[in-house]
């Protein structure tokens, strides 16, 4: 299915876009901070033999990473098919295909269509969306045990970095815009679901959280 929104389109323009250069750079640097202790908090909530579900998958790295480490399988989710492609050769390359599906669309029109998972990440995607109680709630129908987020830190730098940013994709014609959503309103909806925190850090720019069903 295709993304209906502009605001999708554009982002599935802009992403696919740096899809390549997200390869190369994950190949050749590894994880952000932000990553390493989203598998760390992981580690702790516990993914062997589940089933994993990334919303916002881009390139794979993530999961596929989970996946060499003991997950079962992965399901990602991507408003970029370019990302998807990246995705899928690289999970060959792994010899992970048998244990990868990619979608390329919308998570909020697709998630009627997807199987819900074991653990479910949300990897700088919320950010990447206007509507963050829409994303975090059809992500947690679709979460049995675990889910696991990065997200901005809200601060005044994140919040001048994150206008400048949406200054220059206006400029530039994109209907894509990045956004700082209340963490306090996240954990709330999440919380209210039935979900505990287990694992909390933080980067200068990222707050890393893992939620463990109750």
């Amino acid at each position: 299915m295709n993304c209906c929104c502009p605001h999708s389109r554009s982002a599935s323009k802009f992403f696919s876009l740096f899809a390549r250069c997200y390869r190369w750079r994950f190949e050749h640097r590894g994880f952000e901070a932000s990553q390493k202790q989203l598998l760390e908090g992981l580690e702790k909530a516990g993914y062997e033999d589940k089933t994993v579900l990334e919303v916002g998958s881009g390139v794979g790295h993530l999961h596929q990473t989970l996946l060499e480490r003991g997950a079962r399988s992965a399901v990602g989710i991507e408003l970029a098919p370019a990302m998807n492609d990246q995705a899928s050769d690289w999970a060959a390359k792994r010899d992970l295909s048998d244990r990868t599906e990619y979608i390329s669309g919308d998570f909020m029109q697709l998630a009627n269509e997807i199987d819900a998972a074991d653990v479910t990440i949300l990897d700088k995607v919320v950010c990447c969306y206007p509507d963050a109680e829409g994303m975090v709630h059809r992500t947690l129908e679709k979460t049995g045990e675990v889910i696991a987020l990065t997200y901005p830190r809200q601060t005044w730098y994140t919040h001048l970095g994150v206008g400048l940013s949406a200054l220059f994709l206006r400029l530039v014609g994109s209907a894509f815009r990045p956004y700082v959503h209340d963490p306090r309103q996240i954990e709330q909806w999440i919380t209210d679901a039935g979900f505990t925190r287990c694992y909390e850090n933080t980067t200068l720019l990222w707050l890393t959280q893992i939620y463990q069903k109750t």
